[in-house]
């Protein structure tokens, strides 16, 4: 019921579609009563000009019946279909405006089957109800009062028949219901299963680990099939049960008819319509119990949705987005804790005190693992702070507008995530509305136009799903071209430069002096060298706390972390 809103917009076609199918079921359920009086008054009583005016008459209402259940099915469909489209784009826009840890409990598998799979089953179930939801009634119904008009006796049949019937399609249904919740699931690991292998193809083939993969799919794929043939196994005993009541039914009706018509109390045509209408009516029950078991299926993938539906952000927007831009200080962090949600023990984080001015270049070094990359997503909100604020230009960021904060910053994060279109497209992420000129510019900045331009068709090149096309190091250059081309306040670079060689950081760092005077860089890097020329260097404790903030020459005097980091990489030879 909370789905039904969706189908409001279109409330002429959902109205119309039943209307259209009455007139539908109306010309089946005169069909009987006429074929009746043809055996009856056409053939028995051998007046052929009432059976070709009848015969017509019937031509015409199955014309009729059919036009009329044409326009049903075509009202049905737009109306299911716009239903789905429109529940399909609320789905993905409340997806997009998940946080990142509410999309790690989902699961993407998870979210691609929702978005999928269970918009199609709740989809596939509103057409079935605007078409059948009327059908089945009036047959029911109907054929029930045209059966018991052509005599009471027929009564005593449907009355032993169809309590059994309603049963047996209860029962079956009450086991049914949980079991496709369960379907639901084992097909979100199945899609979860393929979409880890599908975008870490390459990792499977390094490590040679095909068989393993395969057979992790294999059982996931066999748990799926399992539930599946569980409760197709379990509806499949429907249909069989219910046609056995039915031929019984027929047989009952043609016994009881039989022993009418030898007593002369019925004509043999009125048997003949008898038996049609049962037939109708139990039919009708059929449609019924396949409407319930849609319905079953459909009840386990809304309840699936609505969860996506109703979950509300945990990052909310602010209402702010000014700030004092004339501040000195641009990024600034007040006694700042952070956990994981869901997460025990010791913050990654811990009481972090650091303020970053305008312009300054600031980078951000320590041992792996002791929250370098969580404290730069506190920034843009991709997490709320534990404990303290994050100050950007002066303002909380809770209470800046996610759409202003986040168009302030240009974020190169450590994997590098290209999409499938030109290279030109894949820059002007960072400003849909750049110009050539300013594509050409960033790539130069980001030291990517001399790989671009050896590319036969230059910026126009279509790269393959996620850069599979490119090196480790045109994926990373691509990706601080995309963030300079908006011509960010803040750039964050998360270990975006570990793929480049030293010579090539070296001429992309002087380019950013260069070009982005005004920019305020926050650098992640696990080189020495990657990170001494930085105006100051934070240095994370493995605790989590950062002690020393200064320039490497200050560093080596009073930071013994530093002092290791150093010594590490010079005794490897990494600081040249």
């Amino acid at each position: 019921m909370k789905l039904i809103k969706y189908l409001k917009p279109y409330w002429l076609f959902a109205v119309l579609s039943p209307i259209l199918m009455i007139g539908e079921v109306v010309v089946d359920l005169m069909q009987p009563k006429l074929m009746s009086r043809i055996v009856d008054e056409g053939i028995l009583g051998g007046d052929i000009s009432l059976i070709i005016e009848t015969g017509l008459l019937m031509l015409g209402l199955v014309i009729l019946g059919g036009a009329s259940g044409f326009l049903c099915a075509v009202t049905a469909t737009y109306a299911s279909q716009s239903f789905g489209h429109d529940l399909r784009v609320d789905t993905y826009s409340r997806v997009m405006g998940l946080s990142l840890e509410q999309t790690d409990d989902f699961t993407t598998g998870s979210l691609v089957t929702r978005l999928t799979n269970d918009v199609s089953m709740v989809q596939d179930l509103v057409s079935m109800v605007l078409r059948m939801f009327v059908r089945a009634p009036i047959f029911f119904i109907g054929g029930i009062i045209m059966a018991v008009s052509l005599n009471t006796s027929f009564a005593l049949a449907l009355v032993i028949a169809l309590p059994i019937q309603l049963i047996a399609v209860l029962i079956l249904l009450k086991k049914a219901g949980p079991m496709y919740g369960k379907v639901q699931t084992k097909l979100d690991r199945v899609n979860s299963v393929v979409q880890e292998n599908v975008s870490g193809t390459r990792v499977v083939k390094a490590y040679v680990r095909e068989e393993y993969e395969n057979a992790r799919f294999g059982q996931a794929n066999s748990e799926l099939r399992d539930n599946n043939y569980r409760v197709l196994k379990l509806m499949s005993i429907l249909n069989p049960i219910l046609m056995l009541i039915m031929n019984l039914t027929v047989i009952a009706i043609i016994l009881i008819g039989g022993y009418q018509a030898e007593a002369q109390a019925i004509q043999p045509g009125d048997i003949m319509a008898a038996v049609t209408y049962v037939t109708q009516i139990l039919h009708s029950v059929m449609m019924i119990s396949n409407m319930f078991q849609s319905l079953s299926r459909a009840s386990a993938s809304s309840k699936r949705i609505v969860e996506v539906l109703e979950c509300a952000p945990v990052i909310e927007s602010g209402r702010g987005g000014e700030g004092d831009s004339k501040s000195e200080t641009c990024i600034e962090f007040k006694h700042v804790s952070f956990r994981y949600p869901g997460t025990t023990g010791l913050p990654v984080l811990s009481d972090i005190n650091l303020k970053v001015g305008r312009g300054e270049t600031v980078a951000v070094i320590g041992a792996t693992g002791c929250g370098k990359t969580s404290l730069v997503n506190l920034i843009p909100r991709f997490y709320d702070a534990t404990e303290g604020t994050v100050l950007i230009d002066g303002q909380p960021v809770e209470d800046w507008d996610l759409t202003a904060l986040r168009r302030k910053i240009g974020f190169v994060m450590q994997k590098s995530e290209l999409f499938s279109d030109t290279i030109a497209n894949n820059i002007r992420w960072g400003k849909p509305e750049a110009s050539m000129d300013e594509v050409r510019a960033a790539a130069a900045t980001a030291q990517a136009a001399s790989f671009i331009e050896g590319f036969s068709d230059g910026y126009e090149t279509f790269i393959a799903e996620k850069g599979a096309s490119l090196s480790g190091g045109q994926k990373q250059r691509m990706s601080i071209a995309r963030a300079l081309v908006r011509r960010p306040e803040i750039l964050i670079l998360d270990d975006a430069t570990s793929a480049l060689d030293l010579a090539t950081e070296a001429k992309l760092q002087a380019a950013l002096r260069e070009e982005l005077k005004d920019t305020t860089v926050v650098m992640i890097a696990q080189r020495i060298a990657s990170v001494r020329s930085a105006d100051r260097i934070a240095v994370i404790e493995k605790d989590g706390r950062i002690l020393h903030c200064a320039p490497h020459d200050e560093l080596m005097k009073i930071s013994p972390t530093y002092q290791d980091i150093y010594q590490s990489q010079m005794k490897g030879g990494e600081d040249k």
